[in-house]
C-alpha cells in the first residue's frame, strides 16, 4: 500500500512537469529519472547536463515585418490663374498689324482674343 501511494506521488509529478513544459514561454519544469551509477571520466557524459544549461534548443523568433508601401502621389490639375478680366489683342485692319506694333490706326481697333504662336 505504502509504495502504490509513492508511485502515485511521483507520476503527479512528472505530469505536473509535463503540463508545465507545453507552454512555449512559460516557466518550464522538468523531472526526469536517470537510472544507473555515476559516471567518472573528463567532462560530461550523456544525460548529464547543467543545472543552467537547457539540452533543448528553441529556435530564435522570427519577426516578419512587410516592406512599407510606396508613397504615391496624387497629381492635380492646376488652376488657370485668375485674372482681372479677359485681356484682349488690339488689331488694325487698315495697317495689318496689333497694337503696341502698330502705335496708330483710322480704322479702329478690334478686340482680338489672343492666341498662341503656332
Amino acid at each position: 500500500m505504502k509504495a502504490a501511494k509513492i508511485l502515485t506521488v511521483v507520476l503527479a509529478l512528472v505530469m505536473a512537469g509535463m503540463a508545465t513544459s507545453a507552454s512555449a514561454h512559460g516557466p518550464r519544469v522538468r523531472l526526469g529519472v536517470n537510472i544507473g551509477g555515476p559516471v567518472w571520466g573528463a567532462g560530461w557524459g550523456p544525460g548529464w547536463y547543467s543545472p543552467y544549461y537547457s539540452p533543448y534548443y528553441y529556435p530564435p523568433q522570427v519577426i516578419v515585418v512587410p516592406p512599407p508601401q510606396p508613397q504615391v502621389y496624387i497629381e492635380q490639375a492646376q488652376e488657370p490663374a485668375p485674372t482681372a478680366g479677359q485681356q484682349y489683342w488690339y488689331f488694325c485692319k487698315s495697317a495689318q498689324g496689333y497694337y503696341p506694333y502698330v502705335k496708330e490706326c483710322p480704322d479702329g481697333w478690334q478686340k482680338v482674343l489672343p492666341q498662341p504662336e503656332k
